[in-house]
């Protein structure tokens, strides 16, 4: 187990930003499988709670890529440009 933590703290410390990105793609896959069985059985609540959670969690993947990602990237280019 010890491994295991210290394996996602590495994963976290060389792909800064990425983590971020994986856990709310996560939460937009649950909601997606929570969506299929609720219209699966015919479940209004859970189908209307899963694609809420499905779209939040990709507008929210997109926004904390955006943020975490490409920030960063279009500084370093900046920096580049002005050399």
């Amino acid at each position: 187990m010890r491994r295991l933590i210290q394996a996602f703290r590495w994963i976290n410390d060389d792909e800064q930003g990425h983590a971020t990105v994986g856990v709310l793609s996560l939460i937009a896959g649950i909601g997606g499988v929570v969506l299929g069985v609720g219209a699966a059985s015919d479940s209004d609540i859970a189908s209307i709670t899963g694609g809420v959670v499905l779209g939040v969690g990709i507008l929210l993947a997109g926004v904390a890529r955006h943020r975490g990602i490409d920030y960063d990237v279009y500084a370093r280019l900046e920096k580049l440009e002005k050399k």
